[in-house]
């Protein structure tokens, strides 16, 4: 986990119950009835969008927000380019032997066609459509919660307003409208805060996770098709750090000046 989820998770939560102890008694934001009609009717709708399967992976994607190790481009060119000088000065044979010290598959699987003699148009289009597979499952990790994010308020908004008509069927008593207000809001409160504290930041962080896996890969695809062809690591070199952010770039070139 990052300093950045830590904070966020943390910072927000804490935040959201300062305001809950600051507001008076903090039992009064606690009813079951609410938090199962919420909770429960959001996790169930998931059913009727997606396939169980996909529904039952929810867990699992919301993890990899929180617990990811980020790999650094620069390294990876760093990595690209020493093996754009092995081939160039030992053939590209020669990498067969270090694939073995490579723990990145997608790079070992390049570099072995390649080495293998495989055509460049292949090796590309193979590369290319083990990234697009791997943007389609992204995508649909994301789908789950950001159908979370969207269904929580709205099944806070039923809740209030089955509340409100539970409340205003009591009208005959005055000592009930103000308890039976308290609780039909309390539903429009759960469902704001799965979405907002929640399912929609996590899906955020997940596109964003994404976007720099699929940076990631397309350098790695660049890379070996480069190796592939032949190129001086010079030029292996400046082509992959066209995928940094200009801000990256004299620094890197610094520290390889040096």
């Amino acid at each position: 986990m990052d300093l950045g989820m830590i904070f966020g998770v943390v910072g927000t939560w804490v935040l959201v119950f300062w305001a809950v102890f600051a507001g008076g008694t903090p039992i009064i934001y606690l009813d079951i009835p609410s938090i199962i009609l919420v909770g429960g009717a959001s996790v169930t709708v998931m059913f009727l969008c997606f396939p169980i399967g996909n529904v039952k992976k929810i867990v699992p994607v919301a993890k990899k927000a929180f617990f990811h190790r980020a790999d650094s481009p620069e390294k990876l060119i760093d990595d690209l380019v020493s093996y754009a000088e092995i081939a160039r000065r030992d053939g590209i044979l020669s990498l067969e032997n270090t694939t073995k010290d490579i723990d990145d598959q997608f790079i070992v699987q390049g570099i072995q066609m390649a080495v293998d003699g495989t055509d460049p148009e292949l090796i590309e289009q193979i590369m290319e459509t083990d990234l697009e597979n791997q943007m389609e499952r992204h995508a649909m990790g994301k789908s789950l919660l950001d159908a979370l994010g969207k269904y929580a308020p709205a099944f806070g908004m039923i809740g209030t307003l089955v509340g409100l008509v539970a409340m205003l069927s009591n009208l005959g008593d005055p000592s009930q409208i103000g308890s039976g207000l308290a609780i039909a809001l309390l539903t429009t409160l759960y469902g704001a805060l799965i979405a907002n504290a929640f399912a929609l930041p996590v899906a955020d962080r997940l596109a964003q996770r994404s976007a720099d896996e699929v940076l990631y890969k397309t350098i790695i695809i660049k890379g070996v098709m480069a190796i592939q062809s032949g190129d001086n690591p010079r030029i292996v070199e400046q082509k992959l750090r066209t995928f940094l952010p200009p801000s990256h770039r004299p620094a890197a070139e610094g520290q390889d000046a040096a």
